[in-house]
């Protein structure tokens, strides 16, 4: 029998481990995540004039890009680090500290809503997602990104199978939280915009590959920029520790291109319009 979930818990988890994360995420993973920037404003309709809201914001990559569009943008994020953070990188743009459940804007206030990389760490996505669309004018678009299946997103997926390689299982510490990869299903993405009321709903891949130059740099990387699977990992004994590692490290080997490695990344990449 699975252990329930207490949405509240999982999310001050979620919250206080990007307070410490925001430096690590931003060294590693804003390489990766900022390729998706242009193809979730495009699926949101972000352009000149367009009141955008860009709910965890992080370092502010997708709120800058917007604004270089012209948009008239507002960046939230849960984590005042991160929002601290996108401050710093983009002093001219309004970030404020802010919980996707519970967003601080009156109905209809934007025309678009992004949020990168966001539903797969919340306890309560369906609320948030209705707070989403509670806070788009008629005729708005939403777009939603969610990593695909760790036999797509092998980045991620490596340091998984090293862990069930060893058979660690979760400490403790970790509060129960949802299926990390239910969004990477297409049925189930569709499902939760369609449940809110939007129209127009699309699901659709996004493939590429991350180079890394060695093993050291995506495993520090991975563990210096992420809550869950850092804190699965470093939750455990040292000696498992050690054979998760060498399991990481002989399973990256399949990604070898000369003296770097080649990792497949795959994400899916929802959108759709309030009426």
């Amino acid at each position: 029998m699975s252990t329930p979930i207490d949405p509240d818990s999982f999310n001050a988890f979620e919250a206080a481990g990007w307070e410490r994360k925001a430096a690590g995420y931003d060294r590693f993973f804003g390489g990766i995540t900022s390729r998706l920037i242009d193809p979730l404003l495009d699926a949101a309709g972000v352009a000149s004039g367009r009141r955008a809201l860009d709910v965890a914001t992080g370092p502010g990559y997708v709120a800058a890009r917007a604004a270089e569009r012209g948009a008239e943008v507002v960046g939230v994020d849960v984590a005042a680090a991160m929002v601290a953070l996108a401050s710093e990188r983009q002093p001219g743009l309004d970030f404020r500290r802010a919980d996707a459940h519970d967003l601080p804007f009156a109905d209809a206030s934007f025309d678009a809503v992004v949020a990168n990389f966001l539903v797969l760490h919340l306890g309560r996505p369906e609320a948030a997602v209705a707070e989403f669309a509670r806070v788009l004018a008629p005729g708005g678009r939403l777009a939603l990104t969610a990593w695909d299946l760790p036999t797509e997103a092998r980045f991620l997926g490596v340091f998984l199978d090293a862990v069930a390689a060893v058979g660690a299982s979760p400490p403790e510490e970790i509060p129960p939280g949802p299926d990390f990869f239910r969004f990477s299903r297409e049925p189930e993405f569709a499902a939760l915009l369609r449940d809110v009321g939007l129209e127009d709903v699309s699901v659709r891949t996004i493939a590429f590959s991350h180079r890394v130059s060695s093993p050291d740099e995506l495993w520090e990387g991975l563990l210096g920029g992420t809550v869950r699977t850092s804190a699965l990992i470093q939750g455990q004994s040292q000696e498992d520790q050690r054979r998760i590692r060498a399991a990481f490290d002989q399973l990256v080997e399949d990604y070898r291109h000369g003296t770097a490695l080649e990792l497949p990344v795959s994400v899916k990449l929802a959108a759709g319009s309030t009426r």
